[in-house]
Parts: C-alpha cells; sequence; structure tokens
C-alpha cells in the first residue's frame, strides 16, 4: 500500500477493490502513536473500550464523555491515520438533531476524522443527515453490539438466505445515505463476499471471513491483552499478558531482594 500523508475517509473510499488494508482499535494516546506509526490507515476508537478498558459487561453504559475523552487522547497520538469515533448507545438513537449535535462533538472537539453509526436502513436518513453537514459516516451491519439486548446476545448474522437479502438492502441504503465505508461483523463469508461484490464503498471485516475490503480487530484481542477466551475470528500476534505478568513478576521479585534500585538506577 502506497505511503500516504494523512488518510481521510475520501482516500479510504478509494481503497474499494484494490489490495486489502488492515484496521485497528485504539483508545489512548501511546497506542494510538504506535498502531499510526506501523502504517495503519485507519483507527477506530471503539466502544468496546467499555469491556477492554473501563471493565463493563458489554458496549451498552459507554457515555458520550467516556468517548470523547478516549477519542481525543487517540486524535492527539495520531499524524496519519484516519480516527473513526464509535458513537455509543443512545447518542444517535433519539433524532437526527442529537445525532448531529453528538457527532459534531467528535469532530470539533475531540479531533475524530469521521463517526460509525450501527445500523441498517433505519439508520440511513441520520447518515444522510450527517454525511450533508459535512461529518464523515463509517456504517455498520451484521451483528450490532448495541442492539444485544433485542438479538438476545451476540449472534451470527446472515445465515439464511432472507437475511444476506437484508443485510444487501441494508448495506445499499447505508451507501446511498453517504457512508464511505462499512462495517461487517459476525457473518459468513459467503454473505460478506455477496454484500462486498454489490457496493462501491469498502467493506471492513471482523468476523465475516476474507472477502472484505479490509480488516479490523480489537487491538487488545489481537496483542493477546485480554482474557484467554477470545471470539473465534480473533488471531492473536502476541501475548502481552504473558509478557507483562513475567515482566511484573521480575521487578517484584528484584524489589524484594534488594536488587532493584541498583547503582546504575541511582543518581
Amino acid at each position: 500500500m502506497d505511503p500516504v500523508k494523512k488518510w481521510t475517509a475520501p482516500k479510504i473510499r478509494a481503497l474499494k477493490g484494490g489490495q486489502p488494508f488492515a484496521c485497528l482499535t485504539s483508545y489512548d494516546y501511546l497506542t494510538a502513536k504506535i498502531i499510526d506509526e506501523s502504517g495503519i490507515p485507519l483507527i477506530l476508537v471503539g466502544d468496546t473500550l467499555g469491556m477492554v478498558v473501563l471493565g463493563y459487561e458489554n458496549t451498552l453504559p459507554v457515555t458520550m464523555e467516556e468517548m470523547l475523552h478516549h477519542t481525543a487522547a487517540v486524535a492527539r497520538g495520531v499524524k496519519s491515520a484516519l480516527v473513526v469515533a464509535d458513537m455509543p448507545f443512545l447518542s444517535y438513537h433519539v433524532s437526527v438533531q442529537q445525532a448531529l449535535e453528538n457527532a459534531g462533538r467528535f469532530v470539533k472537539s475531540a479531533g475524530a476524522g469521521a463517526v460509525k453509526i450501527e445500523g441498517g436502513s433505519l439508520r440511513a436518513g441520520t447518515v444522510r443527515a450527517l454525511v450533508e453537514n459535512g461529518i464523515p459516516v463509517m456504517g455498520h451491519i451484521g451483528l450490532t453490539p448495541q442492539s444485544i439486548r433485542a438479538l438476545g446476545g451476540y449472534k451470527i448474522a446472515g445465515k439464511r438466505a432472507v437475511e444476506v437479502r437484508q443485510l444487501i438492502k441494508d448495506a445499499k441504503a447505508l451507501e446511498k445515505a453517504g457512508v464511505f465505508s462499512i462495517v461487517l461483523e459476525c457473518m459468513p463469508p459467503e454473505a460478506a463476499k455477496k454484500i462486498t461484490s454489490e457496493l462501491h464503498v469498502p467493506t471492513i471485516g471482523i468476523g465475516a471471513g476474507p472477502q472484505c475490503d479490509g480488516q479490523i480487530l480489537v487491538t487488545h484481542d489481537m496483542l493477546g491483552f485480554t482474557s484467554n477466551v477470545s471470539p473465534k475470528f480473533v488471531k492473536r500476534y502476541a501475548d502481552l499478558t504473558a509478557q507483562i505478568k513475567g515482566a511484573v513478576a521480575g521487578f517484584k521479585r528484584d524489589v524484594e531482594a534488594k536488587k532493584f534500585p541498583a547503582k546504575e538506577h541511582c543518581y
């Protein structure tokens, strides 16, 4: 992938049908800086911070204030990647006016380059209003974690033909409304492939198989910085939990044995 000085929503949209691209989540300045310097074009400040940073059971309790705080931290660490802020539960559901005000806060106050909204055709009007007011929007269909109460839990989408047809309808409605990309979460590869082939904007898969235009993972999952139980779609590229525990244990041993601080650590 050619180096780009600054990634924008139009540049991400232009990746459709080309070399697959990688995306990751981030919730803090230092991690965002490292990911950005590694050449990742899109960083999502996901409402998954509720679980991996704040200790909530799911994403539903996450507030606008929490998302703004973490988005601003990420934005301060990024020079090249497009920073996308996840709009939390009930921050865009009440009215288009509410969605405009909250999305505007992400862009104006927190430094985000775009926002992400969950839902299909139902959210098309909201997406259109945001885009018409200069706020780029990433869509999100398939498993939508903010709807787990209605869905009855975390369930795979698009297992039946009728579901795939609805997903395609939703994706096209979002595309028509002006999204620059769409996240496809937890669906069979065949469903994601069909949706991807029907769209002119890139799809970004998470548990949706290899046929999407891009792929995204929760960084904490990918780095082995979460529990030993992780979704099937996660590939662990490191085991930071074990490394951190080893380092902490070594520090504890040295302190107890009076080996730290040593002479070289003193003024």
